[in-house]
């Protein structure tokens, strides 16, 4: 069976299984990251384990990728995967996609400085699909990508967030 073929067919077991049970769609993710070396972070969540860090200049040790770096690719690859799935449901073929995520800041709220908001100031997304397919079953593919992203809904959508502080007393 092909890739798309065995994506379809995934996606539509899947689709099955949540109308018949939609409580197997319900779950939570948990990710741990620990400080490890300056602000050098260990990210481990089940078997997963990555390495996110800040450059030299901000005092970070440059071990691995920004959060911010995380946070571009969680939207990147979860739209290219998006799009992927609903091109196999579709049987739209697909040569190649790319997604390109970029977004613009500024530095200063992180440190303090300014009174801006320390989260992106926009983010843009550019979409290269590669395909022998008409485009208007590509911009279907891609608008029905978008419709059900998780990460495209993230950065969409505020949702709760809620703080829990735990506070360990060091043993003298």
């Amino acid at each position: 069976m092909s890739a798309p073929e065995t994506i379809a067919t995934a996606f539509q077991r899947t689709v099955k299984a949540l109308t018949l049970r939609p409580s197997l769609g319900h779950g939570t993710g948990t990710s741990i990251s620990r400080i490890r070396n300056g602000l050098t972070c260990e990210i481990e969540e089940g078997p997963w384990k990555l390495v996110s860090d800040m450059p030299t200049q901000v005092g970070g040790n440059a071990a691995g990728p920004t959060p911010g770096v995380y946070g571009r690719a969680a939207l990147g690859s979860c739209l290219a995967i998006g799009y992927m799935m609903y091109a196999a449901k579709l049987g739209v073929p697909i040569s190649s996609m790319q997604v390109e995520v970029q977004a613009d800041y500024d530095d200063g709220p992180l440190f303090g400085v300014g009174d801006m908001p320390p989260g992106y100031l926009e983010v843009r997304y550019t979409v290269t699909i590669e395909s022998s397919a008409p485009e208007a079953d590509i911009v279907r593919v891609v608008d029905e990508g978008d419709l059900h992203s998780p990460y495209l809904d993230i950065f969409k959508r505020s949702q709760k967030c809620v703080r829990d502080v735990k506070i360990i007393r060091d043993k003298l």
